[in-house]
C-alpha cells in the first residue's frame, strides 16, 4: 500500500527553458487550472494508521498537472524534509485525476480524495497558507521604502494597482539592516524554470535572494528563496503564484580595512515566516549584480527579468 501511494504521490523537476506563455497577474484572468493548483492537507489511512499528508499541485498548462506529496505535512508545516513523492494528472470531465497502479487521486470542489482498489483512504482539503508577517507594519524608526502610494525614492520606479513593479533601485543606501518585503509571483503555467515568475531582491545591490515560481520544486540556489548561485534554501517555502509572500531578511555588511575585506557579509532569511537561511556567509556578490563588493553602502535593487512580479510593504530597519 505504501509503495502504491509512493508511486502516485516521483517529483517533477522543470527544466530551465524560456517559454512564451501568458503571464497572469489577476486570478480573474486565469484558466480553470488555476483553481486546481495549490496546497492540500489532511490525513490518509496508510498501513492501518492515519498519517498527515500535504500535497502541492502545480499547473503545467493545457490541462496538465504535477503533484508532490509530503508525508508529515506541507513544507514548513510538518514535513521532515525526507519522504516526498509525485505524479502526473489531467482533466477527466469536471475532475482532475492522478492515477498509478490501483491508486487514484481525484481533485474536485476544493478536495483531493485518494482511493486504493476501490477503498477511500481519505480526503485532503485545499488550503491557502499566509505568511505570519504578511501586512506587518514597519516599527518606529524604520525607513519606509514603499507604502503602496508612491514610487518616490526609487529610480525608474513605477506603481501599478498599488504595487511596485520591478526594474527599480532605491535611492536610499544601507549598510547592515533588516528588510521586510512582500511579493506576488505571476501565474505562468505554460512556462518553465527561470522563465516562470523570475525576479530577485539584491541587498546592497550586491547579494540576491531569488524570486521565482518554484512552487512544488526542489528548492535550488537559483529558485525561490535561493541565495543566487551561493546556497539553496533549507526548505522550499514558495507558495503558489498570485499569493502574496514575504521575505524578512537580516543582512550584516562586510567589514573592510584599508580597502581589503576582513569580514564577509552574512544573511539570515525568513521566507513566509520560516527560516530558510541562517547566518549564511556570502563569499561573493551575485553574478550581474549592479554593485561589486565594497565598503560603501548599497541600495535595494528589484530585478527585472521580464516577468510581472509585484511588490508591496517594503521597509528597512538599519542596524
Amino acid at each position: 500500500m505504501r509503495l502504491q501511494l509512493t508511486i502516485l504521490l516521483t517529483v517533477c523537476l522543470c527544466t530551465t527553458t524560456f517559454g512564451k506563455g501568458p503571464k497572469i497577474t489577476d486570478a480573474k484572468n486565469a484558466d480553470k487550472d488555476f483553481a486546481i493548483q495549490g496546497e492540500y492537507e489532511g490525513t490518509l489511512e496508510i498501513d492501518g494508521s492515519d498519517q498527515k499528508i500535504g500535497v502541492q499541485i502545480i499547473a503545467l498548462g493545457e490541462g496538465k498537472f504535477e503533484s508532490v506529496g509530503y508525508f508529515g505535512g506541507l513544507p514548513g508545516a510538518g514535513w521532515s524534509g525526507a519522504d516526498k513523492h509525485g505524479g502526473s494528472g489531467e482533466w477527466v470531465g469536471d475532475k482532475v485525476i492522478f492515477e498509478a497502479d490501483q491508486v487514484t487521486a481525484t481533485v474536485h470542489g476544493g478536495e483531493l480524495t485518494v482511493d486504493n482498489d476501490g477503498s477511500t483512504l481519505g480526503t485532503l482539503k485545499r488550503i491557502e497558507r499566509k505568511s505570519p508577517t504578511l501586512g506587518q507594519k514597519p516599527p518606529e524608526g524604520a525607513v519606509v521604502l514603499f507604502d503602496g502610494k508612491s514610487a518616490d525614492g526609487w529610480k525608474n520606479g513605477k506603481v501599478k494597482n498599488g504595487s511596485l513593479v520591478q526594474g527599480t533601485t532605491s535611492d536610499k543606501r544601507f549598510q547592515s539592516h533588516k528588510l521586510h518585503i512582500e511579493f506576488a509571483l505571476p501565474y505562468q503555467p505554460e512556462d518553465r524554470g527561470q522563465a516562470r515568475g523570475n525576479s530577485g531582491i539584491y541587498l546592497q545591490g550586491r547579494y540576491e535572494v531569488q524570486m521565482l515560481d518554484s512552487f512544488g520544486l526542489e528548492g535550488e540556489n537559483n529558485e525561490c528563496g535561493g541565495i543566487y548561485t551561493i546556497k539553496k534554501p533549507d526548505v522550499n517555502m514558495c507558495l503558489p503564484p498570485l499569493q502574496w509572500q514575504t521575505y524578512d531578511i537580516e543582512f550584516h555588511a562586510a567589514d573592510f580595512d584599508g580597502g581589503k575585506m576582513v569580514k564577509k557579509p552574512t544573511m539570515t532569511v525568513r521566507h513566509n515566516g520560516v527560516v530558510i537561511h541562517k547566518n549564511v556567509e556570502l563569499p561573493n556578490s551575485t553574478t550581474a549584480a549592479p554593485l561589486k563588493p565594497g565598503a560603501e553602502p548599497g541600495p535595494v535593487y528589484l530585478q527585472d527579468h521580464g516577468c510581472p512580479v509585484r511588490y508591496r510593504n517594503i521597509w528597512v530597519v538599519e542596524l
